[in-house]
């Protein structure tokens, strides 16, 4: 054997080498002090996994934080009771976006059983190529209908109308000017985007008009918002918004995941709500919330520039097309809320009893008074997880939600109302929550 340097347990690589290969090494017959010594190092040099150290390292660290995740497991549809794993007896369920009570909706299903009778299970195809069915091309009419725009393209997810929004229509020449606490999903889309980022402060109107100042030399200028804020429960000033858009020459931007169907008199939204349905240019919203809770997300506007993201959204272009059956249901969603406001009527009412009978007992709620997203601010990461963890064991289905998901020390209980909770429902949650909040000194 030659004589090499010596790693740092004194051995010569090329004697490792030659011992690795050995006959006798791979039997074990032979295995004096040396070899044991030897053997012993390798197994240690095996085991080094860098990787496998940093995931771990990162878990134990979210674990310590009380950040880390854990995910209970439905056994039932989901509606405004449901059964989780864990548990013989129904919960509550005060934490879906199932604003509207139509997950479970018997026409909805029937609709999508139909469809998969008619149209098959899935297209196998992307878009452009074979994925587009009469369905599908009636569905987008219906949506921009509905919003009153030009045309709508759809996505597998708002998540993916977000990502390909912005690196298909504005390049470096251009400006995004974005609300701090948007949805992540306009973050990443806006990552993507070669277009200069400016950040005004969370639906402060002043610092808005001093990015749209500091921007002014950009060929376009794209304001980029939620409607509705889903951790925080903030509608967005869109009138303000819209204003400052025209004064500088500027687009308007809206994500409508957590406002379609409900917000605004008859469910049209923020634009509807603030009067601006006629100044907001683009709006991304989802398929897989209020109106019955499947899947899938679309981006309506002027109808050149769906034309434009048919042809350059990647996210359209290379995912398959959105499910028959989910076509199917969510056309028969918008069929139901175009004619009927009831069960927007029904949220409206049951946001306002649970929102003004939780305050009365103390509790910090955050939010605009109209918004079913239901906050209930707590600061610590530790204590919201334990809050959710007591009020399971009461029957109530919640969850703590803390960093990185909302900034830290603004750790938060966030309850969701829904049009199919009845008032002995909210009444069991609202009892439960000042149960817990006594116990943990939350409120007194």
């Amino acid at each position: 054997l030659s004589h090499k340097p010596l790693d740092k347990e004194g051995i010569s690589l090329n004697m490792l080498r030659s011992i690795i290969r050995s006959r006798s090494f791979a039997s074990g017959i032979a295995k004096p002090m040396g070899l044991l010594r030897m053997s012993s190092s390798v197994r240690r040099m095996s085991t080094v996994n860098p990787l496998a150290e940093k995931v771990d390292g990162d878990i134990n660290e979210m674990k310590e934080a009380g950040t880390f995740k854990t995910e209970r497991v439905i056994v039932t549809p989901q509606r405004s009771e449901v059964k989780v794993s864990t548990k013989a007896d129904a919960v509550i369920n005060m934490c879906a976006n199932n604003y509207l009570g139509l997950s479970a909706h018997p026409e909805l299903m029937q609709a999508a059983k139909d469809t998969i009778d008619s149209h098959g299970l899935g297209l196998s195809s992307v878009r452009f190529i074979c994925g587009t069915q009469d369905i599908h091309t009636e569905l987008e009419q219906k949506i921009a209908d509905f919003h009153g725009t030009g045309a709508t393209i759809l996505y597998p997810s708002c998540f993916d109308a977000n990502a390909g929004f912005f690196e298909s229509v504005l390049t470096k020449e251009d400006a995004i000017i974005s609300d701090a606490l948007n949805h992540a999903s306009i973050i990443d889309g806006v990552r993507l985007c070669k277009a200069a980022r400016y950040r005004f402060k969370h639906m402060d109107m002043e610092d808005l008009e001093k990015q749209l100042v500091a921007a002014e030399d950009a060929r376009i200028k794209m304001i980029a918002t939620d409607g509705v804020f889903s951790m925080d429960g903030d509608i967005a000033p869109l009138k303000e918004i819209c204003e400052l858009a025209e004064k500088y020459g500027a687009y308007v931007f809206v994500d409508e995941c957590h406002a379609t169907g409900f917000i605004g008199k008859t469910g049209r939204g923020t634009p509807e709500m603030c009067d601006v349905m006629d100044k907001v240019t683009v709006i991304t919203s989802t398929l897989g919330k209020a109106l019955g809770g499947a899947t899938g997300g679309y981006t309506t506007g002027p109808e050149e520039l769906i034309t434009l993201l048919r042809n350059k959204s990647r996210p359209y272009l290379f995912s398959n097309t959105v499910a028959p059956a989910v076509v199917g249901a969510s056309l028969k969603v918008f069929e139901m809320i175009s004619k009927d406001t009831s069960l927007r009527d029904q949220l409206e009412a049951n946001t306002k009893f649970f929102r003004e009978t939780l305050a009365k007992y103390g509790f910090e709620i955050s939010g605009d008074p109209a918004c079913p997203i239901v906050p209930v601010m707590l600061g610590d990461a530790k204590v919201a997880a334990e809050f959710a963890d007591e009020m399971l064991e009461r029957g109530i289905y919640v969850v703590g939600f803390s960093y990185p998901v909302v900034p830290k020390d603004t750790a938060r209980i966030r309850t969701q109302i829904s049009a199919g909770h009845s008032q002995e429902q909210l009444q069991k949650a609202i009892d439960a929550f000042v149960e817990v909040g006594r116990l943990k000194g939350v409120i007194s």
